[in-house]
């Protein structure tokens, strides 16, 4: 399959399997005209999607993949019937709803809860994800609210147009003094790491994606759940009740719901799995585990010049020093390889400890060749690092991006204020590389520099 994707008048081309999967990016849904009923991708053989980017939607990975909850479970909707697909990435809920109703989708796969007010005007697709809607604030806010009679006067932001809007109506009804703002710039994600950067005291968020964000933000508390199950699904306009039937009968099927199962299993249940900030734990893992693999790491240091204890400090943030550690997302070993990076490094055995500590050195130790000489030390490592859990066309992009904005793309103080504007949708349209989790390799070198600071007593 060929994906052809278009951000900002540039293409990136990759080679896939499957059905085609092609992806462009809007602005504002709101500037395409309304048109003709879309034909039905029964007779075109192409079914339109409209989303928006997210960690639980869709996005580009580390190997400028198209991936997202919701891209899988599209890609095999369209799959069993033999369709190709075109995504049309909108940058706000709203953005995808309207896109919808004027007709230019066949459907609209954005994690989007289904509401009556929403199922009025469009045709419920069907269900793939039942979340509860959570308050979360910072650990440090005091008090913590424990019902919704205490949420007065805090500085509550949600995502403009969203099922939190109409959440946080009912309970402004119900109990005084309960005041929020509609955010028509950031999105759920960036409002989750305002409060864990204390920027916000709280926001409301779905469930599964509080899950995704929390594990990076370890400060993110749920203060309250704000009601019942809701559930999240498709919709399409409502010309194509045909198809909205054709979507639900194959999400229903044993076929769907393997559909559904491989997904969760993918993006949700690896999640849970490492406690990033447990100190305790670190401490006994390097009195238990860490005595039989420093000989390996300082080989490898010897081989790449790459620090061992830095090398220690990486694999702990990967594995935990497990050397069997397998996740769902296909990566495995002490060194998290994925199966494409370690058939590039000649690693046969991602489990053999000794073969895939020397494999990730390497590989970091490319990150780093790779970026330009005018990059001091220790910068270069901590971008390296970043290379190396998010990918190097998302670095370049970041580093492309510090230059338009007037920082300096070589200092990791300035590019770590950077990276996170790859998930704003101000900027990320006009990046190659499109959306990336920006905030993930700020944390990552953050905490690997920390668990480092920890380790190193251990190769003194």
């Amino acid at each position: 399959m060929r994906l052809s994707l278009t951000l900002a008048g540039l293409t990136l081309l990759a080679t896939l399997n499957g059905c085609g999967d092609s992806s462009t990016s809007s602005d504002d849904a709101s500037e395409t005209s309304a048109r003709t009923t879309l034909a039905p991708p029964s007779e075109t053989g192409i079914l339109q999607v409209a989303t928006r980017n997210g960690p639980t939607t869709y996005f580009i990975d580390r190997h400028q993949q198209p991936a997202g909850p919701e891209h899988d479970l599209i890609k095999a909707f369209a799959d069993a019937q033999d369709w190709e697909l075109e995504w049309t990435v909108h940058t706000s809920t709203s953005a995808v709803l309207e896109a919808v109703s004027q007709g230019d989708a066949h459907i609209a796969a954005a994690g989007l809860t289904l509401l009556p007010s929403r199922s009025e005007i469009l045709a419920e697709g069907p269900v793939h994800t039942r979340v509860t809607e959570q308050l979360v604030c910072h650990r440090d806010l005091a008090p913590m609210p424990g019902s919704p009679a205490q949420m007065a006067d805090l500085d509550i932001v949600v995502t403009a147009d969203s099922s939190y809007v109409e959440t946080l109506d009912r309970l402004a009804g119900e109990h005084e003094g309960i005041v929020y703002e509609q955010d028509d710039q950031r999105t759920t994600e960036l409002l989750l790491s305002a409060v864990a950067e204390k920027t916000l005291d709280c926001t409301v968020a779905d469930s599964n994606i509080v899950q995704m964000v929390r594990r990076h933000f370890p400060g993110l508390e749920i203060a309250l759940e704000l009601g019942s199950q809701h559930e999240l699904g498709w919709y399409l306009p409502q010309q194509q009740a045909a198809l909205a039937e054709n979507s639900q009968a194959w999400m229903a099927s044993e076929q769907g719901k393997q559909a559904i199962d491989d997904m969760r299993h993918h993006y949700y249940a690896y999640i849970s799995e490492f406690d990033f900030v447990d100190l305790r734990a670190l401490n006994r893992r390097i009195e238990e585990r860490l005595p039989a693999y420093i000989d390996q790491f300082i080989a490898a240091e010897e081989k790449t010049g790459m620090p061992a204890d830095l090398l220690a400090a990486l694999a702990y943030q990967e594995s935990h020093w497990d050397p069997a550690a397998v996740s769902p997302t296909g990566v495995r070993g002490i060194m998290m390889l994925t199966q494409n990076t370690a058939e590039s490094l000649g690693v046969t055995n991602r489990l053999d400890p000794a073969a895939a500590i020397d494999g990730g050195a390497r590989y970091l130790a490319d990150r780093h060749a790779r970026l330009p000489d005018s990059i001091p030390e220790p910068d270069r490592l901590f971008q390296a690092l970043a290379s190396y859990n998010i990918g190097r066309g998302h670095l370049l992009d970041a580093r492309t991006l510090a230059r338009e904005l007037g920082k300096d793309p070589d200092s990791w103080e300035d590019l770590q204020t950077v990276l996170p504007l790859k998930a704003d949708k101000r900027y990320y349209p006009n990046t190659r590389y499109g959306y990336a989790r920006g905030y993930e390799p700020v944390h990552y070198v953050q905490r690997i520099r920390n668990y480092r600071d920890v380790i190193a007593t251990a190769f003194e």
